[in-house]
């Protein structure tokens, strides 16, 4: 889930609303497991230009320090992630969201056959940038690829460009299909939130709609008097089932909520070969 809007209690998002993102972790209804218990993350930014983040190996529906936190933290923007592990450890370090800098970075799905490709993968991240990678799994690794190829300069080509890289090792080794994401990157001021697969059959992802409509048409939710004008969420699972709130985010697109107007663009993967 991201937030981005006037500064809000986390735990009015996180925890409050009728399918809250603590409600997916154990009652998931579109996800490709039902419980996500390995572990949860959130990182949000505060007073300064980096952000914060507080990781856990508990499940978030029974962790007590979140609901301790959650009712202090005040942010305009918000990362939080619930995981249920595709096959590396459960541990602190593979919880999400990753940050880097000013940066934070979010994924859900898996790359298929990581388990072979990692060593390549990983001689791949920038030296300067290899100290700083933490945990073993697929979503770091692809993060410190996106960092690698420009995800700081120009966000879509630095993606576009590290999950081309992907595909091109998992076809130099015979591995089918080796993309499943969605996956969300700030820099504290933008969001931009991706929905990809090589398949081209997605994991789900919504962006919410124009919350002065909204009002309109649901007078009677108190919640969304209290939302500002320019309030956006990306999430894998709408938070409630509130008609006309939610937009599918296109397959193979970019959800990009910026200040003034949001936009959706094409996504598709560079490949090495092509990378100027």
């Amino acid at each position: 889930m991201v937030y981005s809007g006037d500064p809000i209690l986390a735990e009015d998002l996180l925890f409050k609303p009728e399918h809250s993102l603590i409600e997916q972790s154990l009652h998931s209804r579109m996800g490709a497991t039902t419980t996500n218990g390995d572990g949860f993350g959130i990182g949000w930014f505060g007073e300064g230009p980096v952000p914060a983040v507080f990781k856990s190996i508990e499940p978030a529906w029974n962790d007590r320090n979140l609901r301790e936190v959650a009712a202090q933290v005040r942010t305009r923007l918000l990362f939080a992630h619930v995981r249920a592990s595709t096959g590396t450890p459960v541990q602190r370090s593979n919880c999400h969201p990753f940050r880097h800098g000013s940066w934070l970075w979010m994924h859900n799905g898996a790359v298929a056959g990581f388990h072979e490709l990692k060593r390549d993968l990983m001689f791949a991240v920038d030296p300067s940038l290899y100290p700083d990678v933490e945990g073993s799994t697929d979503s770091e690794a692809l993060f410190f690829l996106a960092l690698t190829f420009g995800l700081e300069d120009d966000p879509i080509a630095g993606v576009a460009r590290a999950v081309g890289f992907v595909e091109d090792q998992a076809e130099r080794r015979g591995i089918p299909n080796p993309v499943q994401a969605t996956m969300a990157a700030t820099d504290g001021h933008s969001v931009w939130a991706f929905r990809y697969s090589t398949a081209h059959q997605s994991r789900t992802l919504y962006h919410s709609t124009d919350v002065t409509r909204l009002r309109e048409l649901h007078p009677e939710v108190e919640m969304l008097r209290r939302l500002s004008d320019d309030t956006r969420l990306v999430v894998s699972e709408p938070l409630r089932d509130l008609p006309g709130a939610w937009r599918e985010v296109p397959e193979s697109s970019c959800v990009i909520i910026q200040p003034g107007d949001d936009e959706i663009r094409p996504f598709e993967p560079t490949r090495p070969a092509l990378v100027v």
